[in-house]
């Protein structure tokens, strides 16, 4: 498998439009920079970007995603050509949905996934500690977790399941503040657990970027492989809610929170590179985004050791096999042995 580049976009009033099978970038009618198509998977415009008509059809053309974003990473739109995902994997995956069985059991492996990894960062954390009082908070805050994954199996509903999720994920965040080196604890923390829209301190925001980032790619990744992202089974169905996606982003999450505390306690990331809006707002910089939007390019070129498929692959590519592995399962494939295929998250070491 090749990982394709992902172009992104954050100049407001850049223009894009097509010249001999390259993309061409403008600013102020100048041309910046030019990038050939087949080089490119997706890309990804943030806030007030615009594109020509002929590049837009240039790009379905050779399947290359459009998506647009607001200024904050929120997902607006998505441009593609002719859908190419397999109806009979939809239709089973809709009949999938319908088995509150199976539907409770997926659920479970997601879940379980986004802890044993949350727990795993926590465990790091605690070994790494620099004072005796961080390293025996973070140790308790894991074996709650442990605890969590014990209970995953008892849970008999989703809501059940849900509130398990829950649990744990106040667990993890109670946490991960305290894996923020201590003299930028001042400025990156979390001040009320987690807040979403809007994130109220500069640790919220950078999360709601990042996790913008990996929504965007196992969208890709469950679109690329014919799953519809629209049906989940963790998240509840919604209209315009890609709720697969969301199910599938779960166990990347604690991954995103990994490249939020590099770029702090590095600090590639200072207090000063984002801005409080009135009412308690907190957003990144512009010239700040374009940083985390490098490191999380870099970070998926990194190659790792899949612990199901046992090869190294660059971590970019793994939504891609997990979507694989999920549309496996939802076809009720059978294994080696003739036992039907179970899904088994991501596990990061």
């Amino acid at each position: 498998m090749q990982l394709l580049n992902t172009l992104y976009l954050t100049t407001p009033e850049t223009y894009l439009r097509v010249e001999n099978q390259t993309l061409a970038i403008e600013q102020n009618r100048e041309l910046k920079l030019r990038v050939p198509l087949h080089h490119l998977h997706a890309v990804v415009c943030f806030g007030h970007i615009q594109v020509s008509t002929p590049l837009m059809h240039t790009l379905a053309q050779q399947g290359v995603a459009l998506v647009l974003l607001d200024d904050h990473g929120r997902f607006q739109a998505r441009l593609e050509g002719a859908t190419a995902g397999n109806v009979l994997l939809r239709r089973a995956q809709h009949q999938f949905s319908l088995d509150a069985g199976r539907t409770l059991a997926l659920a479970r492996c997601f879940v379980a996934g986004k802890v044993r990894n949350a727990r795993s960062l926590l465990l790091r954390g605690a070994r790494e500690a620099k004072s005796e009082a961080d390293g025996a908070r973070l140790t308790r805050l894991a074996q709650n977790l442990a605890a969590s994954l014990r209970a995953l199996p008892g849970c008999e509903t989703l809501d059940a399941l849900r509130g398990v999720e829950g649990e744990a994920a106040r667990e993890h965040f109670m946490g991960l503040s305290l894996l923020v080196r201590p003299e930028a604890r001042e400025h990156f923390h979390l001040q009320d657990g987690r807040s979403r829209r809007p994130p109220r301190d500069r640790l919220n925001a950078l999360l709601s970027f990042l996790y913008s980032l990996w929504m965007n790619d196992c969208r890709s990744a469950l679109e690329a492989v014919g799953l519809d992202p629209q049906v989940g089974f963790l998240h509840a169905l919604r209209p315009g809610r890609a709720a697969l996606a969301l199910d599938l982003m779960e166990e990347f999450r604690p991954v995103a929170d990994r490249l939020a505390l590099t770029l702090i306690n590095r600090q590639q990331l200072r207090a000063a590179d984002f801005i409080e809006r009135e009412g308690g707002a907190v957003t990144l910089k512009p010239d700040a985004r374009k940083a985390v939007l490098v490191a999380f390019q870099e970070r998926k070129q990194e190659t790792l050791q899949h612990p199901l498929l046992a090869q190294p692959m660059a971590l970019g590519l793994v939504p891609l096999v997990q979507a694989r592995l999920l549309a496996r399962a939802v076809r009720g494939e059978t294994d080696a042995e003739g036992r039907p295929a179970s899904y088994l998250p991501f596990l990061i070491r």
